[in-house]
């Protein structure tokens, strides 16, 4: 990609930035004439050049760095090479650095309504998320959220809906379930548990050896772009779908708090904007991307793609409104950000059940 379309995103806002960069001010929260440049420390909790993931992180920084002409410049250190990738939140918390690169729902045992900014199953969708967050009320409940910790969350990225996982044997049935080890984190790991099956917690560089080892007989990872590069069509043939469990994964910029309300409004402004055109660039990127790795998994490698069947789907479901609702039970502030979710994807999918769904059907 060339580095004329990095900014491509950024619009009106960095070029207003820029401008602003420009005019010695003396009002506070405004730029000075002889601001210091500051030099910022982004952690990630992927790898520093894994598709999607990683290079979104890099290509954010880079935004982030020429859309400010280097008033801000910003390194990053992908999973493990400054702080473990489980460890990012607490990091930018403390000032360790600056921004964090990472998903809301890690940090759950932090804050009990954490996975709501992230994705929960058959929770909101991409397009979804970003209208809760923009214009539904979430993301002043992520601020609120955040704010004792010392952060600033923004939405920097969506995945999509995901694979529902990959399988050494096909599920026929809910019977199947039971007894069955999964990779599969956080809520969806609940669920799963709910109906007999028994979920495992791996980090991403283990799930294709412990699959191809029959260690566990499944995993859900990410979607074929990302599955494809960890070779798990060569652990197990079998390619579930729909994803269940993550239908719109955000991926979150957070910020240091004291270091975000230290900066001019420009610069608030710019970063602002370079977070809104990298979770745009990152759903284009997925949109692309999963179809084509799809097509050389079916036709290069005889990966069998196979919808889950409808009882499975129905007792997932059934789970999941539990899990949450439990979840919602446990703590007031989790209670709040299920109660305004809900009330959107209600609010949505009537809406798209005349648009999105009714054009879908239409245009087969």
């Amino acid at each position: 990609m060339k580095r004329r379309h990095l900014l491509k995103g950024v619009g009106v806002a960095a070029a207003a930035a820029g401008l602003a960069a420009c005019q010695p001010r003396t009002t506070a929260g405004t730029a000075t004439g002889d601001e210091a440049p500051r030099a910022w420390t982004m952690v990630t909790s992927w790898p520093t050049h894994f598709p999607g993931l990683g290079t979104s992180a890099a290509r954010l920084a880079e935004r982030i760095t020429r859309a400010s002409a280097g008033r801000i410049t910003v390194r990053v250190f992908g999973s493990g090479e400054l702080v473990p990738p489980f460890e990012v939140f607490d990091a930018v918390s403390r000032g360790t650095a600056q921004i964090g690169h990472s998903a809301a729902y890690f940090w759950r045992d932090k804050a009990a309504a954490a996975p709501f900014f992230c994705s929960v199953p058959f929770g909101l969708n991409a397009q979804e998320m970003a209208g809760w967050l923009r214009f539904g009320g979430g993301l002043e409940l992520w601020r609120e959220l955040y704010a004792p910790f010392n952060l600033v969350p923004f939405a920097a990225g969506n995945t999509g809906v995901q694979l529902a996982g990959w399988f050494r044997r096909p599920l026929t049935g809910t019977a199947d379930l039971q007894g069955l080890r999964m990779r599969i984190p956080g809520l969806g790991g609940e669920v799963l548990t709910r109906l007999g099956a028994v979920p495992v917690n791996l980090p991403g560089a283990e799930i294709a050896s412990r699959l191809a080892s029959g260690a566990i007989d499944a995993a859900e990872w990410l979607g074929p772009y990302n599955d494809l590069a960890f070779g798990l069509h060569r652990a197990a043939r079998f390619a579930h779908y729909p994803g269940w469990q993550e239908p719109g994964t955000t991926i979150e910029a957070m910020f240091h708090k004291p270091a975000f309300d230290a900066l001019p409004d420009d610069l608030k402004a710019l970063l602002e904007a370079c977070c809104a055109a990298e979770n745009d660039a990152m759903l284009a990127e997925y949109t692309a991307r999963n179809q084509q790795a799809l097509d050389v998994l079916m036709r290069e490698h005889s990966v069998q793609l196979r919808r889950l069947p409808d009882d499975v789907l129905a007792a997932l479901r059934r789970a999941a409104d539990t899990v949450l609702e439990d979840l919602a039970a446990s703590d007031p502030f989790a209670r709040r950000a299920h109660d305004s979710m809900r009330a959107f994807r209600a609010q949505a999918q009537a809406w798209h059940s005349i648009s999105e769904e009714a054009f879908l059907q239409a245009r087969r």
